[in-house]
């Protein structure tokens, strides 16, 4: 039997695994990123969001164990599969073996690192604030490599090539997510 969770389900088990509020400020910036690339393949938003949510569930408190323990954490509390294998997809070639698949799997892929160079573009405005962010300024702090270089710049790419998708337009789309849900997202 697996559980249907609601977003405020998804995010107390968050929570219950993650203290910082800089974790938690990046789930909500990956769910929101989530959200609008559901829209854009007019898939189920909700579903789309918890996945994002819960990617980096276990991160916190068992960064060498990232993955494997959000998959045990989520099978014990009967969750769906669905989360289970898009959590896993994310960190594919790096963590896992489970190569992504569907849109959604592809696009947490893609836009878990994209949202922590969207996030860092902005904090270099006076603002700090997503409403000044464009996305001419972030492609051209993603050519920057010296810029946040701890991004995976290929893994974005990578995720865009799996998406049949130019950068420029996940960019675009995650910018307006986040946007869209500025003070969820910390901005």
């Amino acid at each position: 039997m697996t559980e249907e969770l609601s977003e405020p389900e998804a995010w107390e088990l968050l929570c219950e695994y993650t203290k910082g509020e800089a974790l938690r400020k990046h789930a909500r910036q990956v769910e929101s990123c989530m959200q609008a690339m559901a829209r854009h393949f007019g898939q189920d938003e909700k579903a789309w969001q918890i996945a994002g949510m819960l990617h980096d569930l276990d991160y916190e408190m068992y960064p060498d164990q990232h993955c494997i323990k959000a998959k045990e954490i989520m099978e014990e509390r009967g969750i769906d599969p669905l989360y289970i294998r898009a959590m896993l997809c994310h960190a594919w070639g790096e963590r896992t073996q489970e190569k992504p698949e569907s849109e959604m799997e592809k696009s947490l892929f893609t836009v878990d690192e994209l949202s922590g160079l969207i996030n860092a573009a902005c904090l270099v405005y006076p603002s700090k604030s997503i409403e000044d962010c464009t996305k001419k300024s972030v492609l051209k702090k993603f050519k920057d490599k010296r810029f946040s270089a701890k991004i995976d710049r290929d893994h974005i790419l990578q995720g865009c090539e799996m998406l049949g998708m130019p950068l420029e337009e996940v960019v675009d789309i995650c910018i307006g997510g986040m946007k869209e849900n500025k003070e969820l997202c910390g901005f």
